[in-house]
């Protein structure tokens, strides 16, 4: 029996979670990954919270599913989550399991480091705007739409997501998106519909732009050559609104790229 066939005659709760495995990230609760967890049937959308932040609940009064970022700073073990449906609270549980992010060394320009007064102000007003940019939320998208994202630019993954980064010998923060080599000049697009919610040229990250994709989902391109658009911009899958580079702090031409859910960065490679 075919694949179609088998979920048209299947019930209506299996059906649906076939549909989630082709169209949602994957579901991978570690620290940086993604959870989805089934909330079960509700007249109303639940509301639930994780991280501080709204998560994101997609879904219909058959059933609603949340899909939470999980920051890399979560320590292993198991949660005790609250969720409001139809007026009462319920707890759900998630299961954190540890995982080991290999270690990258780098050598970069000694003051992109060792900062100046000068630069170590600039980057902490760029922090400020940017920790504002980051609580951006809007209405998530139609629930049959796909949260799959397209790779926004060919080329090589050069340096991948969670890696322990130690700059001219120095531990600094956690990677926070995957890096993909590509000529300068090659041009990005948008792995989903979204909206420009920012455009900046930042110390660290050189051009970048903020997509908004609904719902607390985010996505960041950085050290970029160009921007062609600008703050308002309504995108499609495929759009092209940049190009790649080499500015901020890097070791040549890629393009930095990170996924934000609730606030917390998670892996890209799950919503491939």
């Amino acid at each position: 029996m075919g694949l179609t066939a088998s979920i048209a005659s299947a019930p209506a709760w299996a059906a649906k979670a076939a549909q989630s495995d082709s169209v949602w990230p994957q579901d991978s609760r570690v620290p940086g990954g993604v959870a989805r967890l089934s909330l079960g049937p509700a007249s109303t959308r639940p509301k639930f919270s994780y991280n501080d932040a709204p998560a994101l609940v997609l879904g219909d009064m058959i059933e609603w599913t949340a899909l939470i970022g999980i920051p890399l700073s979560t320590a292993p073990g198991e949660y005790t989550l609250p969720v409001e449906m139809d007026g009462q609270l319920r707890d759900k549980r998630l299961l954190v399991q540890d995982k080991k992010y290999v270690e990258q060394r780098l050598k970069v320009s000694p003051k992109t480091v060792d900062l100046s007064p000068e630069d170590n102000a600039r980057y902490e007003r760029e922090a400020a705007h940017l920790k504002t940019v980051m609580t951006s939320l809007s209405q998530p998208l139609p629930m049959a739409a796909s949260l799959q994202m397209q790779v926004p630019v060919p080329g090589r993954r050069s340096s991948s997501f969670g890696l322990r980064r130690i700059f001219n010998g120095q531990a600094r923060n956690p990677h926070s998106g995957m890096d993909i080599a590509a000529p300068t000049g090659t041009p990005v697009k948008a792995p989903l519909p979204g909206k420009v919610i920012d455009v900046g040229d930042y110390f660290f990250n050189g051009g970048t732009v903020w997509l908004d994709h609904g719902g607390g989902l985010l996505s960041m391109y950085c050290h970029l050559s160009q921007v062609n658009c600008k703050v308002g911009d309504m995108l499609q899958t495929g759009d092209a609104f940049c190009k790649v580079g080499a500015t901020g702090r890097v070791t040549g031409p890629h393009l930095h790229w990170s996924v934000m859910l609730n606030r917390a960065m998670v892996d890209p490679a799950l919503f491939i």
